[in-house]
């Protein structure tokens, strides 16, 4: 008689995929770090400077639909090291850049390329064939990697200070690419067939029990008994109010909170290591928000974003009284509060995407809404430091942050997927 194994190998792959994001966004999320340094070094402005990380997540957006294509259509494990290991030679290379056009080619084309290949879609990609009731959980432990890649900043900090800028290129690249494509290649499969597995380490025998149930529930809706592919869901307008929620709170609103967060509270007088402790403060949280988003597997996806949105946009508001050194207590309380709901909002979101369009094409669908963040991301970097450099001040940018945070929970109430593929509980 078979029996089921004491450790679901679907575990492993969530741990090394954790692994994969920590590694491969330390890459991209410790920019906010870099930015000062880069701008301090060279003297440009920060509009022109930040076009670098606009780049990068143009780039990155525009190949993850391929990229979550290439993880449906061959091994998984090949992808990632290939992708991890042009990542890492893109971001090592930065360490040689004196121009911004080099920059350009080297962060934001070739490590994008890389980060893309190796990144956010691919690995969703696959652990959303390994975990089905625990898909919010999964999610929000691969986010909570993301998180951790933003708590690396503290360390890029350090590196910067004690090194150079130059040097601590060096290291995150080489990192990245020695350490993830032997992880991938080893211990990564596709699909739990691979392994001789089901989904959610069931049994043969719960799996034809749990499809038996699934025909024979009446309340299933259509919507949920839909076999998806891309041209399918395009035809849908939940696909674009979803598209639309990435390119505003994935997009504009997270990506200017990476990439400009340290300045704000540089421009108020902290002083680096200070600015960066907040941050990792705000990565931290990011993490705890991530993992807090499981509850909406039982909750709900509504019931956590949209709350999350409106409390994120009331800690916006915080950012006002940052204005000098005087009052730490706000930087710290902005940071655990923005963080812990910002960190819970992408879990829960690529959850409902997971749960609207499930089915073997799910890659190349989060691929689009990974490109609907990067669209939103390659303005968002370069518009908070142009109005920067035309006003002096980051004012209109706050405003711009909390008009995206209410916005977004709005478009996830019209998207309703509580109606459309209701959580079991």
């Amino acid at each position: 008689m078979s029996h089921k194994p004491t450790l679901f190998y679907g575990w492993v792959v969530l741990a090394i995929g954790f692994a994969t994001v920590v590694a491969g966004y330390a890459c991209r999320n410790t920019f906010s770090v870099f930015y000062p340094a880069i701008v301090d070094e060279f003297g440009w402005g920060r509009g022109n400077t930040a076009l670098i990380f606009s780049i990068n997540v143009f780039v990155y957006g525009l190949v993850a639909p391929f990229a979550g294509d290439l993880i449906d259509r061959f091994k998984p494990r090949y992808i990632l090291a290939a992708g991890a290991i042009i990542m890492g030679v893109g971001v090592s290379l930065c360490s040689l850049a004196t121009e911004k056009w080099q920059f350009y080619v080297l962060y934001g084309v070739v490590a994008s390329i890389g980060l893309s290949v190796a990144g956010w879609a691919p690995v969703v990609a696959i652990v959303s064939k390994w975990f089905v009731k625990r898909r919010a959980l999964s999610m929000g432990i691969l986010g909570a990697g993301f998180g951790s890649s933003l708590v690396s900043a503290y360390v890029a900090q350090y590196l910067i200070s004690s090194f150079g800028w130059r040097t601590a290129y060096v290291f995150i690249g080489v990192f990245a690419a020695a350490v993830i494509p032997p992880m991938v290649i080893l211990f990564v499969r596709g699909r739990p067939e691979d392994k001789g597995l089901h989904a959610d380490g069931m049994s043969a025998i719960e799996v034809s029990e749990r499809d038996a149930a699934q025909e024979a529930d009446e309340t299933r809706t259509p919507w949920a008994r839909t076999e998806w592919t891309l041209r399918r869901a395009a035809r849908t307008h939940q696909f674009w109010l979803l598209f639309a929620a990435a390119f505003v709170v994935l997009g504009l609103v997270e990506q200017i909170a990476i990439a400009h967060q340290v300045y704000f509270y540089r421009d108020a007088g902290y002083s680096d290591l200070t600015a960066a402790s907040f941050y990792g403060i705000f990565g931290v949280c990011f993490i705890l928000g991530n993992l807090s988003g499981s509850f909406s597997d039982r909750l709900g996806r509504e019931r956590c974003f949209i709350p999350a949105s409106l409390i994120g946009a009331a800690a916006l508001l915080l950012l006002f009284g940052i204005t000098d050194t005087t009052q730490p207590w706000i930087p710290v309380t902005f940071a655990i509060v923005f963080g812990f709901c910002l960190g819970s909002i992408p879990c829960v979101f690529y959850a409902a995407v997971a749960d609207l369009f499930h089915g073997k094409h799910y890659g190349k669908i989060v691929g689009m809404m990974v490109m609907g963040f990067a669209m939103g991301g390659t303005l968002s970097p370069w518009l908070a430091g142009y109005l920067y450099d035309t006003t002096g001040s980051y004012q209109s940018t706050f405003v711009l942050l909390i008009a995206g945070m209410l916005l977004t929970g709005a478009l996830m109430w019209f998207v309703a997927p509580r109606k459309l593929s209701p959580v079991r509980h």
